[in-house]
This record gives C-alpha cells, structure tokens and sequence, in this order.
C-alpha cells in the first residue's frame, strides 16, 4: 500500500494551530503502516506504530516530510555519509534513508530514549535493515556514548523534536555536542509549529548555529501546515 493509499496521515491533515497551542493529530490504534512516499522507494518501507512507550511510537508530519526530502535530494550523495537520527521513534527518518541509499559504507544510527529501543529494533529488523542499521539510546543533554564519539557523525536528522518545551535545552545541549564532535556536520531539522515556544526554539538555534532554510519542491505545501525544513552547521 503506498502513502496516497492509506488513511489520512498527519502531515496533510487540515489541522489549524493557534500562537499558544495547536492540537495534536488523533492518535492511532496500533498497527503497521507501509510508506513509498510518492514512488521514491521501489519497496515500500514498513513501519509499525505503537504508543505503548510514548507519542515517538507514531508517524508525526515532520518525519515524513524529511524522509521524503532526503530521498529526492540526498539519497546518491549519502555513500560515504556517516548518518545519526535524533529522536528516531520508529525510525521513519533513518530507515527511509537506508532502504533508498543503494550503498552505504557505514553503519546508520537510530537513537531515541529507552522506551523507544524495542520499536526501532523492531522496525529495523520489519524491512530487514539489521545489518545496516543499529538502534541505541542516546538521552538528550547527557554527555555522549563512547560509541558515538568514536563513530563520528556528520549527518544528523532530526524530525519533530520540538514539542515539548522543558526538553529544548536538552536538544540543544545534543546538538552542540554532535557539532563540537564534527565541526563540519549538518543537521537536517524538521518540526511542526504547534506553539509559540516552538520559534523560540528556533531563536536559540539561530543564536547557537548557522541556520539555514532548505529548498523542497514540496515546500509550499507543507509549509501551509506549519512545518520547517533547516540545515544547522556550526558557525
């Protein structure tokens, strides 16, 4: 079933939001969605969503519309690339890009919170990615695993991790860390306007790294829906 196939998903749903506070999309039974987006991956990525350990358990707007970005910008210049995904969740970012890169040299990272481990785990090994992918814990604001210091990223995705405000420093301390680790990484960051504190955010990350807008065809239409699509790299 491809993504025009399925039942509405959030990301074109005719959600308003106000200044302060924007509802959330319904949150949906658990079950196993399967996403091409628009015939950019020849076999269909599967995805199984779960809330049982949290709202990272679903398919939010941002992750789709990032997913879909680096496959129609990215996917032939990524061979080399050694790629993280910041609050991963089911892993919607990370395994688009591994399923659609032909070649990757090294290994993809998935990280979230623990609660999030088994669902990316399981979702890696769903679309048989166990011997490209690997899920690992990686709490934001805590200083960074061995393993990701000797691994090196220079590529980070991030899709909807702004949400909850008392968490922003926490990403933010996380993504100075990444960048200090690999000056000349680039985060592709992707989030929904839901409330004013969410351009706050975006305030502070103008402040802390060199932000810029990125180029999508898909941009006027996703940006009717409130979503932001930047590059940060280190100043």
């Amino acid at each position: 079933m491809s993504d025009k196939e399925r039942s509405p998903s959030p990301e074109f749903s005719p959600l308003g939001f106000g200044e302060d506070l924007a509802p959330l999309p319904e949150y949906k039974a658990a079950g196993t969605t399967a996403v091409d987006f628009s015939g950019l991956l020849g076999e269909p990525l599967k995805l199984h969503e779960d809330l049982k350990s949290g709202c990272g358990g679903q398919l939010w707007p941002a992750g789709m519309v990032l997913a879909k970005h680096m496959l129609r910008y990215h996917r032939d210049t990524l061979q080399h690339a050694r790629i993280l995904e910041l609050g991963a969740g089911g892993g919607v970012v990370g395994l688009t890009v591994a399923r659609g890169c032909a070649s990757l040299d090294h290994p993809l990272y998935l990280t979230d919170m623990v609660e999030m481990e088994s669902l990316m785990q399981h979702n890696i090994s769903l679309n048989g990615l166990d011997d490209r992918v690997r899920a690992r814990v990686l709490n934001w604001g805590e200083p960074l695993s061995q393993e990701v210091l000797d691994f090196k990223p220079d590529v980070i995705l991030a899709a909807d991790c702004v949400y909850f405000e008392p968490a922003f420093p926490l990403l933010m301390q996380t993504l100075h860390d990444l960048l200090a680790l690999v000056p000349a990484a680039t985060v592709f960051f992707c989030f929904k306007k839901r409330r004013r504190a969410d351009m706050q955010f975006l305030k502070a990350a103008r402040k802390a790294f060199a932000v810029a807008e990125i180029e999508d065809e898909d941009r006027p239409v996703f940006g009717r829906e409130g979503l932001f699509l930047y590059a940060f790299t280190k100043k």
